[in-house]
């Protein structure tokens, strides 16, 4: 499969990086809010409706500062074809059960926090990117918490407790294949900063 730096013009310039790392952080939450209004459609009780309907106005929230933070650069969103959703979607196919979609949830909102956190620790990052990373990785912890806990809620329902494991344990090995292309790639561009 081709490396992620290989889909788009190589950056020409420090602000040509951060436009391209800020898409692929704004691509990546638009297409977890595809995740979660997916979730919002099947899941029909009172809590999952309430949480949902938060958890979806966080992730459209997340791309918004993206894409601002890329316009305060005097850019536009780059196009992202093939980054980290798009592959996993394309290993992992489109799941159909509440428990799949919500352990596809948790495993791709735990590789978001960790890509923020690692951009958070990097050095000479804007005060104004610093903001962004702030505020979504804040918003993070409650998504992966409350997803993981109402996924092992459906799994004892279905009286399959360790369906929830199964699920987590097949996702994240599609995760680490897919990080596994694309982290280098990302890294150096985060280093390239």
């Amino acid at each position: 499969m081709a490396a992620a730096s290989e889909t788009l013009p190589a950056p020409t310039d420090s602000v040509d990086m951060e436009v391209r790392i800020y898409s692929y952080y704004r691509d990546a939450e638009l297409r977890g809010s595809n995740l979660v209004y997916r979730l919002l459609r099947i899941l029909k009780d009172d809590e999952s409706q309430m949480l949902l309907s938060e958890h979806l106005s966080d992730e459209t929230r997340h791309a918004w500062l993206w894409t601002e933070r890329i316009k305060e650069l005097g850019r536009a969103p780059v196009p992202i074809t093939d980054g980290y959703q798009v592959r996993i979607g394309k290993r992992a196919g489109l799941p159909r059960k509440p428990i799949d979609l919500l352990s596809l949830t948790v495993v791709v909102e735990q590789r978001a926090l960790k890509r923020y956190q690692e951009h958070l620790k990097l050095e000479g990052v804007p005060e104004r990117t610093l903001e962004v990373l702030r505020s979504v990785t804040k918003d993070e912890g409650w998504h992966i918490d409350w997803v993981r806990q109402k996924a092992r809620e459906i799994a004892e329902a279905e009286g399959a407790p360790d369906r929830y494991d199964e699920a987590i344990d097949r996702y994240r090995a599609i995760d680490r294949e897919v990080w596994g292309e694309l982290k280098e790639v990302e890294l150096g561009w985060l280093e390239a900063l």
